[in-house]
């Protein structure tokens, strides 16, 4: 009987740990890069707690993740993270407001350069409660459709989901082998 209690345990926490998250390859196919817009590239995406960004660049670029008044004057004196390996890849751990910068100042000023919000995964309250609109009523939009299928997880503007339905088929086939095979 323990057995089969751990199997679910397991199984429930596969599911809640895979369902939800996206990786999102920042800037698409081009990349971090000076000649990428970021700010079109970003505009038509729901960001989540949980989902992860992808960074690819050159040596001529850094990620560095910054404060809002930083943000704004490309400032990278009190950069809260610094990353310079040219793959970078940063969970999404809060809801809030994530900001980052490219180290270069030039370039960061022409554009490369990426605000997040990120918005809770949790369950709206009942529509009823007022205090379930974002600040200032306004409607959040949509999250855009999301692979469920690992084998087609090439991060896209879209983003990819690592793990979801299918990773649950698995993990029971896995843990149904394990207990009773």
């Amino acid at each position: 009987m323990g057995k089969l209690v751990l199997v679910y345990s397991l199984a429930v926490l596969g599911l809640a740990v895979t369902c939800n998250a996206a990786t999102y390859m920042v800037g698409d196919n081009s990349g971090w890069d000076i000649s990428t817009d970021i700010d079109t590239w970003a505009q038509d995406k729901t960001f989540s707690v949980g989902d992860l960004l992808m960074f690819q660049y050159s040596s001529s670029h850094s990620v560095e993740e910054v404060k809002k008044e930083d943000f704004d004057s490309c400032n990278t004196t009190n950069a809260l993270r610094t990353f310079t390996n040219g793959n970078t890849t940063v969970s999404l751990t809060n809801p809030g407001t994530r900001y980052f910068v490219c180290g270069n100042k030039l370039h960061c000023l022409g554009g490369l350069k990426l605000r997040v919000n990120v918005e809770s995964n949790q369950a709206d309250p009942p529509t009823a409660a007022p205090e379930a609109h974002p600040v200032g009523g306004a409607a959040t939009s949509q999250a855009p459709s999301k692979s469920e299928n690992p084998a087609s997880a090439i991060p896209t503007s879209a983003g990819s989901v690592y793990g979801g339905r299918d990773s649950a088929q698995w993990l029971f086939l896995v843990l149904w082998l394990l207990c009773f095979g």
